[in-house]
């Protein structure tokens, strides 16, 4: 210690340089530092640069841009990419360089916002497939962070299969592809399934090669319809319609599978083109005609539930997937049809008879008329001729009135047998349909089953009385009625009408009478047979005209008994002009009269 010297240091030693073995060790403070500061990077405030991650914890992630100093970044700003690890390239945004404390501020989001839509526009143009985070839900999709823009992924582009639950996909880093952006409104969408979409394709073609009909394959049920279900067949999808769910009548598919149920199909068909692929289910079970009871046969009676109405007829089912149809003219044994509906509804449990059984073809027809007897049997007991009845007007055609006599007995009124006396040229102008009348039974048809009946025939027929009222030759007062092209129709007393040509209806001053006139008419010819009277105005007038005494004397002797008869029923006929068909009292009067007179 004695040796030692007391030796002042150098104001300008440069330990540094010492420390490191450089030679120039009296080299100035000043060079030293111009040296230092050429190894760092020149950075500006609000640039945006690449800088390495020199380390990451939970809460904040360390980057080197070569600046004296590294920059410290909250790792929330890198949660879109939960692959970062140390060595990473970054991109960041130089807040600024040095802050109170003297520290680096760098922000990696602004560097994305920065540089995002360049980013975005490239990855549309290059069709890139990029990352983004999904960050939540919004209507109808997601909303995703992609270069730190919030782009819009729809809700039908997240998967080739329909999502269920939205919510499992938050949180998540996805790879996407840009599918269109809106310049002017700075809005982007974004799809998953557009990656997945080309892959399964070349998948499909693939898969769809090795299809053969006939063919049966594991499928997962992926989505069930109103009108099928889509099985899911491993990168390709296959329909099941309803129809081929179940041999028998499947109103809801739900009632057959359910979601991701794991069932086998058999393959019904395929498209290579449109790659559509039907599949069968019921196929792959018994049909359930062939296990139906061979001592089933025609005559029997089952007991069945009506699944489906038609207004034609209802189908019920014998056992599941065996159904027959039960016509509606099998319902009842009327022969005015009705609908099906009338009878009974889906849902009713009914009783019916097999009427026709074809095993090959799978059909049946079934009855429940015949659990009555035929009213058909026995018709001439319950409906002999000549017996009186209340009918049911049914229907109307142009020549008649068909009438229900009882359900499944119908009969049919000729129009000629609706009056004696009033020509009617429809029934509508006679009855209505609905309406009861009395009718009489004329004669039985039990093949065809049909009867003949009539209606005036329940009343005396009023011409064999009217050929002593309106002999040829009498005079009586009428109303025409109706004008037609060969003459017109005259309204008699009794509610008889006859019949004038034009050149019959000529007045004494030579004009021609018109419709609704009343003037007396002379009969020119009657006949009781084809209920045909022939009058005529202008043969009055015509005979007191030419005189004709020797005519008028002659016809005096031969008539002179009959006139008096004539002259009392004139003043009858006169007095009843608006007599109606019913009125038979005056009839029977003048007939007892007229025979009186004879006497």
């Amino acid at each position: 210690m004695e040796n030692l010297k007391n030796v002042a240091p150098l104001d300008d030693f440069n330990w540094d340089t010492y420390e490191n073995g450089e030679q120039e060790v009296n080299a100035s403070q000043e060079e030293l530092e111009k040296k230092y500061d050429s190894t760092l990077s020149n950075v500006s405030d609000h640039e945006v640069i690449d800088g390495v991650v020199l380390s990451m914890t939970k809460r904040e992630v360390v980057v080197n841009i070569g600046f004296k100093s590294d920059g410290i970044i909250p790792t929330n700003e890198f949660r879109y990419n939960p692959d970062l690890k140390v060595g990473d390239t970054v991109e960041v945004y130089v807040e600024n360089q040095e802050d109170k404390k003297g520290q680096l501020i760098l922000s990696h989001r602004k560097a994305r916002l920065a540089r995002a839509w360049d980013h975005v526009n490239a990855a549309l143009e290059n069709e890139e497939i990029i990352q983004g985070f999904i960050k939540c839900r919004t209507k109808g999709g997601m909303i995703v962070d992609v270069f730190g823009i919030e782009a819009f992924l729809p809700g039908s582009q997240i998967d080739v299969k329909p999502i269920r639950d939205y919510d499992l996909f938050v949180g998540k880093t996805m790879e996407f592809k840009v599918v269109k952006i809106n310049q002017e409104y700075k809005n982007v969408v974004v799809s998953h399934k557009a990656l997945i979409e080309a892959e399964l394709e070349q998948q499909k073609k693939e898969i769809i090669s090795k299809l053969e009909k006939g063919q049966v394959l594991e499928g997962t049920v992926k989505n069930i319809t109103s009108y099928g279900v889509f099985i899911d067949l491993g990168g390709v999808d296959g329909l099941v319609h309803i129809t081929d769910l179940s041999w028998g009548r499947v109103s809801d598919p739900h009632e057959v599978v359910e979601l991701d149920q794991k069932l086998n199909v058999v393959i019904l068909d395929f498209d290579n083109e449109k790659k559509r692929i039907a599949l069968g289910l019921k196929q792959l079970t018994p049909h359930p005609w062939d296990a139906l009871s061979e001592e089933l046969a025609v005559g029997d009676k089952v007991k069945a539930k009506v699944v489906v109405m038609a207004d034609y007829g209802a189908f019920i089912e014998i056992a599941p997937g065996v159904e027959g149809l039960i016509h509606v003219s099998e319902m009842s044994w009327s022969q005015h049809l009705r609908s099906a509906q009338d009878f009974m509804k889906v849902g009713d449990t009914v009783e019916a008879v097999i009427l026709t059984l074809d095993r090959e073809e799978r059909k049946m027809s079934l009855g429940i008329k015949q659990l009555k007897p035929d009213p058909w049997e026995g018709i001439e007991t319950k409906f002999p001729i000549g017996s009186q009845h209340t009918a049911k007007v049914r229907n109307f055609t142009n020549f008649g009135v068909f009438v229900e006599l009882e359900e499944g007995v119908d009969g049919l009124i000729h129009i000629s047998d609706l009056s004696w006396t009033k020509k009617v040229k429809h029934p509508s102008e006679f009855t209505t349909i609905g309406a009861d009348i009395d009718v009489k039974v004329l004669e039985i048809d039990k093949d065809n089953r049909r009867l003949s009946l009539g209606h005036k025939q329940l009343e005396e027929n009023p011409w064999d009385v009217f050929e002593g009222v309106f002999v040829q030759g009498s005079i009586h007062e009428g109303t025409i009625v109706e004008l037609l092209d060969k003459g017109a129709v005259v309204s008699l007393p009794y509610g008889v009408e006859g019949f004038a040509t034009p050149k019959h209806l000529v007045k004494e001053d030579g004009s021609q009478a018109q419709l609704e006139e009343k003037l007396p008419f002379k009969v020119i010819e009657f006949n009781k047979d084809s209920k045909r009277i022939i009058l005529s105005h202008s043969r009055i007038h015509e005979d007191i005209a030419r005189g004709d005494e020797r005519t008028e004397r002659r016809t005096k002797r031969a008539s002179a008994p009959r006139h008096e008869n004539n002259t009392s029923n004139a003043k009858i006929n006169n007095q009843a002009a608006s007599t109606t068909l019913g009125d038979f009292d005056a009839l029977a009067a003048l007939k007892a009269q007229m025979e009186d007179d004879k006497k």
